[in-house]
């Protein structure tokens, strides 16, 4: 799995270690991932944004931040660990693992902590190059992959004959003078949903999934969309 052989077991036997067992070490203190996990969140962005930047010579800063960000997100994180078969290495009590879906993904957060421990960054870069990378995930498809959300809503909203527009909220600049755009998403005038993004279309893609979330959770608003749709019908 490593491709290695660890000089120090013992960082890598305690990134396994759910905190669900509660086990304790000297002067009870807690013995188990967290801190690991903590440790391997910083060095896998890290990671991740360097092997990303060289890929993808030219682009710009928000294209990269948004790339990174879809790797290391926790649902890929998770699938990942999966696939690697870490989910099955984890140390567990009780039935944790049927709640808490992110498990994997924390402690595949961990084993990078324990490696970065063990055997400093470049050993972090060549595992997530040769190991995660080069193996389990197509850098373009996933830099360039969306879920068409606003595509959903167009749907939904067409099939119950309501109007969907995008308006623009704001545009500005983040600290490093990449333009960052919010949008909020109006099915018949009605706001369901608001968004932000590096560019207009990703602000508009994540307003869209905003709004499908809260029509599906918020009643109130599925009523006051079912009275925009009676309205209508009569106009």
């Amino acid at each position: 799995m490593l491709g290695f052989y660890p000089r120090h077991i013992q960082y890598y036997r305690q990134a396994l270690m759910h905190k669900s067992l509660g086990m304790n070490v000297e002067g009870e203190k807690p013995l188990n991932n967290e801190r690991l996990e903590f440790l391997g969140d910083a060095v896998l962005g890290a990671v991740v944004g360097e092997i990303v930047y060289r890929h993808f010579p030219g682009k710009r800063e928000g294209f990269l931040t948004t790339a990174r960000s879809k790797i290391v997100k926790r649902e890929t994180l998770g699938l990942l660990a999966v696939q690697m078969g870490l989910d099955k290495l984890v140390q567990y009590q009780g039935r944790v693992c049927q709640h808490n879906s992110y498990m994997a993904g924390n402690a595949f957060e961990a084993l990078m902590g324990a490696i970065y421990l063990d055997r400093g960054y470049g050993a972090c870069r060549h595992f997530v190059e040769r190991r995660v990378i080069n193996r389990l995930i197509d850098l373009d498809k996933v830099a360039y992959q969306e879920a068409n959300f606003k595509s959903k809503l167009l749907e939904w909203t067409q099939k119950r004959h309501l109007t969907l527009e995008y308006e623009l909220v704001s545009e500005e600049r983040d600290s490093s003078g990449s333009p960052v755009f919010r949008t909020r998403a109006l099915v018949s005038g009605i706001e369901c949903g608001r968004g932000t993004g590096f560019s207009k279309k990703e602000s508009h893609q994540v307003a869209s999934k905003s709004a499908l979330a809260h029509i599906r959770k918020d009643k109130k608003l599925q009523e006051a969309l079912q009275k925009k749709k009676g309205k209508e019908a009569q106009q």
